[in-house]
């Protein structure tokens, strides 16, 4: 992305030059390789550095991706000698204004780069020893570390000024003059009406003092004890330098580095030592002697390297192999490969290492040591650590504490604060409850136990009786080291009690046993009665602790206040009880049915009456109207499989209608916020199951299990059908075998006269046909068309509008067929898929007929 956006600038800078010289791209501006250099003037050429440096473009990436983009190499080095020549010209250019100085720069920083880069991915190939302690401080595979020296810090002191720096010299006060100047080759700097100044090798504060004894002759203000003119020289663009690092380094070779780096930016280049190398003595040579010799472990342990140890050009860094290494194992915080110095001590190793970890055993580290052709073992104790010199080849182990406790004891069980606890001299078992903040009121004082643990491991059990004990009538136990104390409650050693309500209560279910509970205090706990509860006849079904075979359960009967008002003589309850609250005999709630169609009152009906049947419910509805086809009226009733709600489901949806109403109504008196608190309390988390669909599930198994059994039976489960009814004779006859009584749920529907009969199945044109008094089935079949070739007659039948189906049926060969009635549908069925005969039926028929033919022939040919 980034060498895209500077590709991009660049066509910008292209652009501009054609804009400005037309005549050096007469070809399109993207034509790189017909540019001319000689043909820009120095103008031209200055506007494209200033462009290059505001798209953040140094110098050397400008030249690179105009050589990549097409650019002769001739005419690339003619444009870097034009740039070369134009900023070395821009040192000694005369000029007062203020300078307007870019920000410093590193020279040549794409050889540097280049170099960086190349250098990590040779590296990549290479293997890295991640045991050997600092080997991927250089290089890591999955990161890029990077010493790179930053160009804003303040010019290091001992920073010599060579060829190729530029200087910026700043004066001012009573007199003002600013010059930029480079190093040339020789040493020397050339400033403007004053000449060289010989200023190579000489840090930058000696340079300050040797210009300002040649300026302060030109500008009289500086000299004096009173000067009115002042001089500062600071450092401009960074030149850069040859090192050379050779050794045991994964690249070695010679880089091309910044002038600020140190030693590391220099190792960084060549990817660090390698395996072999070491980390603890690398050299610096400059000039044929050894300047500086590097320690990256104190780097890597102390953060105090020798960061201000710049180098210089031409300098070499030597890394030879390793001195020694010695390896760490175990409980230590970095468990590695270490190289140490000759004098380095036990301590020395284990402050490489981190440290201890915290399970560490720190009194004796044991030492695996070459001694000769053969290794040996020593034990180095913690007084010794200081003394203990080491060798290569060594090996230290660090051991683990035990996991075990000097004095530990625990208790478990009902106690206040069970747990471990730090067994002090003479404690016994009545101070170790004490510790424990006693005994809670359910322990069982009868019995304690001790698990002991033996000298050789193996445990024993210690039984006291911890009530003589605590009463002083028993010698207190005294105890010893891993000793686990254990208190029972009473309810470890009896079942837990507890009560059951059933029946029509608002949350039935398993409820805990108190002394003195009764029925209402349950009936209470159950969140109260429902509204069809009996309250004269409740039954408690008690446990029987011995009864005779053949008993299951005491059974008493109680009853209870409506209210729950207190009832002195009313029965206490005993453990496991169970209080069975049954419903009302008298006890319905609303039954709905409707109407639908051609009736003066059409709607929702609730039955008044058990007996309430159909003639009853039209009478309610206001008669039929003049509209009306009784003949076609229909009942549609629930079969056991309709998801019926139960009472208290139905119960719970109304009360949850309740609650919404009231929360959408921000105006509640203080009744309705306390009704609609009660309503969260109260209502149901779970729906009962009701018994008429454990009833319905359980047909439903059966008719799957007959099903599964009976190939070709289909069963099609309906929560709703029609039944057919007369509504005619109903109304001429009420009360008779056929007008039904009423269900919840029934809806009669009494449609308008029909005048169509609708013909379905194997019929030639299946479509509607306009009913005609008088028309037989067959004609009507003859208006569709007639049958098809696969129409099964026999079976045709016809459904009449209120539900009731007839079918053709024969008498000595007579086909009789159905009468058709307004709102009929006639259905002719199909016989289904004719199966050919396959060959081997063929010759099964054929050889059975010809054999049953001989036979006949030779019983014709014995006859006389």
């Amino acid at each position: 992305m980034i060498l895209f956006k500077r590709i991009w600038y660049f066509f910008a800078l292209l652009c501009f030059m054609a804009l400005t010289h037309p005549s050096a791209f007469a070809q399109q501006s993207t034509d790189i390789a017909s540019i001319k250099v000689d043909e820009l003037t120095d103008d031209q050429v200055q506007e494209l550095i200033k462009r290059a440096q505001e798209a953040g473009l140094s110098t050397s990436d400008f030249l690179q991706m105009a050589q990549m983009r097409g650019m002769p190499s001739g005419e690339v080095e003619k444009l870097r000698n034009r740039v070369e020549g134009l900023s070395a010209g821009s040192g000694s250019s005369r000029s007062s204004g203020v300078s307007n100085r870019d920000s410093r720069v590193q020279l040549d920083i794409n050889d540097i780069t280049r170099g960086l880069t190349q250098t990590q991915d040779l590296a990549e190939s290479q293997p890295v020893d991640a045991q050997i302690f600092g080997s991927n401080l250089f290089f890591q595979k999955n990161r890029r570390l990077s010493f790179e020296p930053s160009l804003n810090q303040a010019t290091p002191k001992s920073y010599l000024l060579g060829p190729g720096d530029l200087i910026y010299v700043d004066i001012y006060g009573q007199s003002e003059k600013y010059y930029e100047a480079t190093v040339n080759p020789e040493g020397f700097v050339l400033l403007d009406n004053i000449g060289p100044v010989s200023v190579s090798g000489k840090s930058l504060e000696e340079a300050t003092g040797i210009i300002k004894n040649r300026v302060s002759k030109f500008y009289t203000g500086m000299q004096g004890p009173n000067p009115n003119t002042f001089l500062q020289v600071t450092l401009g663009n960074v030149r850069t330098i040859k090192v050379h690092i050779l050794g045991e380094v994964r690249l070695p070779g010679t880089f091309t580095l910044s002038a600020f780096s140190t030693v590391f930016n220099a190792l960084y280049a060549a990817g660090g030592p390698n395996d072999n190398g070491t980390l603890r003595a690398i050299k610096l040579m400059r000039n044929s002697k050894q300047v500086a010799e590097i320690d990256v472990y104190d780097l890597l342990i102390n953060g105090t390297a020798n960061l201000d140890v710049q180098l210089q050009d031409q300098d070499v860094l030597l890394v030879q192999p390793f001195l020694a290494r010695a390896k760490v194992n175990g409980e230590v915080k970095r468990p590695l490969t270490f190289e140490v110095k000759p004098d380095d001590t036990l301590d020395d190793l284990l402050r490489y290492a981190g440290g201890f970890s915290d399970l560490a055993f720190k009194d004796r580290i044991s030492i695996s040591r070459i001694t000769g052709n053969q290794r040996s073992v020593s034990d180095v104790y913690q007084d010794q650590f200081g003394l203990f010199i080491l060798k290569g080849g060594d090996e230290l182990t660090v051991g683990k504490i035990l996991n075990r406790y000097t004095n530990r004891v625990q208790i478990k069980g009902s106690v206040f604060r069970p747990g471990t606890f730090a067994l002090t001299a003479g404690m016994t078992l009545t101070q170790l409850i004490k510790n424990a903040e006693g005994l809670k009121g359910d322990a069982y004082t009868q019995r304690a136990s001790v698990l002991r643990t033996k000298e050789d491991l193996s445990s024993e059990v210690i039984e006291v009786n911890l009530k003589e004990i605590l009463a002083g009538t028993k010698p207190d136990l005294a105890l010893k080291r891993e000793d686990v104390v254990r208190i029972s409650s009473i309810y470890e050693i009896q079942n837990e009690r507890y009560v059951q309500i059933l029946g029509e209560v608002k949350r039935p279910g398993t409820y805990p046993f108190s002394e003195g509970m009764t029925s209402e205090e349950l009936i209470l706990l159950a969140g109260g009665l429902q509204e069809s509860a009996n309250t004269k006849e409740i039954e408690i079904a008690r446990r029987l602790e011995d009864s005779d075979l053949g008993t299951l359960a005491d059974i008493l009967t109680t009853s209870v206040n409506p209210d729950l008002s207190f009832n002195p003589n009313s029965l206490s309850l005993a453990p496991f009880d169970q209080v069975i609250v049954r419903k009302r005999s008298n006890f319905t709630m609303q039954r709905l049915v409707s109407v639908e169609g051609q009736v003066n009152s059409p709607g929702i009906f609730a039955i008044q009456t058990s007996v309430e049947r159909i003639s009853d419910l039209i009478k309610r509805a206001g008669g039929l109207n003049q509209f009306a086809y009784a003949k076609g009226a229909t009942l549609i009733r629930r079969t056991e499989f309709f998801n019926t709600e139960s009472e208290q489901i139905r119960r719970q949806r109304n009360l949850e209608a309740l609650r919404l109403r009231l929360i959408e109504d921000p105006t509640n008196s203080e009744a309705q916020e306390e009704l609609l608190q009660r309503l969260f309390k109260d209502l149901p988390k779970e729906k009962a199951n009701n018994s008429d669909s454990l009833i319905a599930n359980a047909k439903l198994e059966s008719l799957d299990q007959i099903a599964t059994e009976t190939p070709g039976f289909d069963v099609k489960i309906k929560e709703s059908e029609a039944v057919a009814i007369n509504l005619e004779k109903i109304l001429a006859n009420p009360g008779s075998e056929e007008d039904l009584l009423l269900e919840e749920g029934d809806i009669l529907n009494v449609p308008k006269l029909l005048q169509t009969v609708r013909m379905r199945g194997d019929v030639v044109y299946p479509t509607t046909l306009r009913y005609e008094q008088g028309r037989g089935l067959k004609q009507y079949i003859n208006s569709a068309g007639g049958f098809e070739r696969r129409a099964n007659r026999r079976q045709t039948y016809v459904v009449y509008a209120n539900g009731a189906v007839k079918r053709t049926h024969g008498f000595f060969g007579v086909r009789i067929f159905p009468i058709v009635e307004p709102g009929a549908e006639v259905i002719v069925p199909t016989k289904g898929p004719k199966i050919p005969l396959r060959l081997g039926d063929v010759v099964g028929v054929t050889t059975g007929l010809a054999t049953l033919a001989l036979v006949l022939s030779q019983i014709n040919w014995n006859n006389p």
